[in-house]
């Protein structure tokens, strides 16, 4: 079965695609004889009841050198193609949150990984508090008074933004650092947003493991071990990646969390393990699995094709909808 796939990403030019997940799984589709289309957020228009993109078919290559080929630009109605993967970084903006209302708009013939509705209403650092017993010590809040209290109870601590990806904005203040005033001001100078702070894990040192779920089961996992200096273990800001294998924990918290991740049609999800905790559930572009391949041979964006392909022939031949969650139509 040949699908037509959209690709809805950040520019294509700019991915570093040694690391790049969304370069993997568009590869995988090409080597399975799936079409790649690909255009980026915001070229994605309403008009009419209708939902299109200007866009470009898309050729990839495993070649840093020379790694895509494009076509002419065209303009397409959406509902044309098979499969969409939504796959642009945050942050979690408005602009993406009205994307995920663009593409909820579909109909249920185009199916959307992940599924936009959910991806909405399960923001990384959010859908994780359904699991708080899974978690170390965390608070969201704006109120100073709150976070001073949170602080003296911990001490050691980790403030992030709700809505921000690969590292950028963590902050540890350790007991004795007096910049906590200073960085709330930043903050909330910047954003109306509550701030999420955590009990700092000195188990970080040892790593922050991403695992990649699909279909609600873990397929992979790496270790992302922070520089020295550095609080923050995403590769994005210097971590290092190290072949890692799954403990009775986090096969625990894959089995605690999965139900609800396929419940909620979120197919493809990379979840961050600090020590004994789930410290974040991304639901949006996660990332991880080239590494995974690197280290493992483990083939995790093949396992999400398989999926894909498994939910498009059980929708054809049945002329029922997906075994996930219908989107709205």
């Amino acid at each position: 079965m040949s699908l037509h796939v959209a690709i809805q990403m950040d520019p294509i030019d700019k991915l570093d695609v040694i690391g790049d997940t969304s370069f993997a799984l568009g590869l995988e589709a090409q080597e399975r004889g799936h079409h790649l289309w690909y255009y980026t957020p915001d070229q994605l228009s309403y008009e009419e009841g209708q939902i299109s993109a200007c866009g470009q078919p898309l050729t990839l290559y495993d070649n840093p050198d020379k790694f895509f080929k494009t076509g002419a630009l065209e303009q397409r109605q959406l509902h044309d193609m098979d499969v969409i993967l939504m796959r642009q970084d945050p942050p979690f903006d408005m602009a993406y949150i009205t994307a995920t209302h663009l593409l909820e708009m579909l109909p249920a013939g185009t199916f959307v990984v992940n599924n936009p509705a959910e991806v909405r209403n399960a923001p990384e650092k959010l859908l994780v508090t359904h699991f708080a017993d899974l978690m170390p010590p965390t608070m969201i809040s704006r109120d100073l008074s709150v976070i001073r209290g949170f602080r003296l109870k911990h001490k050691d601590i980790i403030i992030k933004p709700l809505f921000g990806n690969g590292g950028a904005g963590v902050f540890r203040l350790q007991p004795d650092d007096q910049n906590l005033n200073a960085l709330l001001e930043m903050f909330f100078s910047q954003n109306r947003e509550p701030i999420m702070v955590q009990a700092y894990l000195p188990e970080v040192r040892k790593g922050d493991k991403r695992i990649i779920l699909v279909d609600g089961l873990p397929v992979g996992a790496i270790n992302r071990i922070p520089k020295d200096g550095e609080a923050r273990s995403n590769l994005h800001v210097g971590g290092a990646a190290h072949h890692v294998e799954l403990t009775e924990r986090d096969h625990y918290i894959c089995e605690r969390i999965g139900p609800e991740l396929k419940q909620r049609g979120l197919l493809f999800v990379g979840i961050d393990v600090i020590g004994d905790y789930l410290t974040e559930i991304n639901v949006t572009s996660p990332t991880g699995i080239r590494e995974i391949h690197r280290f493992t041979g483990k083939n995790c964006a093949a396992r999400l094709w398989e999926v894909v392909e498994d939910n498009l022939v059980h929708h054809y031949t049945n002329g029922s909808v997906y075994p996930v969650p219908k989107r709205n139509s």
